[in-house]
């Protein structure tokens, strides 16, 4: 991108990639069919869904590494396939082929030498902790230690968008927090990403925003907070010696059951359940209410999903 494009890019608000009615078939099957979605600067768009929902196909898109049978892509305004907008780009997939003798330093300085402002080395290798690893070749890295390569890799040419795939998959608590603290960093300094990942309370920390694709189109999107939402019940848990089975034929009340001490309930209705329990039980304690996370939002929108595209295909 050139200065004149960062320009216009941060002032007008223009998104830095984008879908507008996109669809790719492949043969019979319709991979993305008429897909909007938009990452805007210095955010992290998670693009949730079941396998085959069309996530690998909108991304080849983004990238330019597919082109859409209708509709179009955008890179920072202008074509995928234009190499100026991609030297701006950076891609940690799930799997990587590597030369297995290359040491760490080595890939750190090929991949640099690609991009035109690259990040220098050594900050690359502190931002994804593989500062120790420099010396050794691919081949004798475990698992976790090339997912921390890959994201080094993907970070040295100093990208203002990155795609994640999977990226903390193999990757230790200790690791993942390394890697999430980075990504915030890099997010706080303007650059955007894309995370599609199976591990959805990473999605719940790291997301700004949230595209749920289902059977090639967009079921939700919107913030975390906006796709939890449209999940109706709530989880109360509190210390009560009320009769989980007379809780449990409550209006409101999809369920009710104890353990020990604890009742839970799941209800429709938090509110009017919580007063009708502090009515009931002017002793109750140690009340906590939960409302769905969004992995139970995922679950809610990808499993109507999957019965409509069970029905379509008989």
């Amino acid at each position: 991108m050139t200065g004149k494009e960062d320009v216009m890019t941060r002032s007008t608000g223009t998104p830095v990639a984008a879908l507008r009615g996109a669809s790719k078939r492949y043969g019979r099957l319709q991979a993305l069919d008429g897909v909007d979605l938009e990452v805007r600067r210095g955010e992290l768009l998670a693009l949730l869904g079941p396998n085959g929902a069309g996530k690998s196909t909108a991304i080849g898109l983004l990238l330019g590494l597919l082109r859409p049978d209708a509709g179009r892509a955008e890179l920072f305004g202008g074509n995928p396939q234009d190499i100026a907008m991609r030297r701006h780009v950076g891609v940690m997939l799930q799997s990587a082929s590597l030369p297995p003798t290359l040491r760490v330093a080595e890939l750190l300085r090929l991949v640099r030498s690609y991009y035109p402002d690259p990040r220098g080395l050594a900050e690359s290798a502190a931002r994804a902790g593989v500062t120790d690893l420099l010396e050794r070749p691919w081949r004798k890295l475990s698992g976790g230690q090339q997912r921390r390569v890959q994201f080094a890799l993907a970070l040295c040419g100093n990208p203002r968008l990155l795609f994640l795939d999977e990226p903390s998959a193999g990757m230790d608590v200790e690791a993942r927090q390394g890697l999430w603290k980075a990504i915030r960093e890099l997010m706080a300094e303007g650059c955007s990403v894309v995370l599609t990942t199976h591990y959805l309370e990473e999605a719940e920390a790291l997301a700004q925003r949230v595209v749920v694709l289902g059977s090639g189109r967009v079921l939700s999107a919107g913030s975390v907070a906006q796709l939890r939402s449209r999940v109706a019940t709530a989880t109360i848990m509190c210390r009560s010696t009320l009769d989980a089975a007379v809780v449990a034929r409550w209006p409101h009340v999809e369920t009710a059951m104890r353990d020990g001490e604890r009742l839970h309930v799941t209800t429709t209705s938090a509110e009017a359940v919580l007063r009708r329990l502090l009515a009931a039980d002017t002793a109750l304690a140690g009340l906590e209410v939960r409302r769905a996370s969004l992995a139970e939002a995922f679950t809610a929108l990808t499993g109507a999903s999957s019965g409509d595209a069970s029905r379509e295909a008989a």
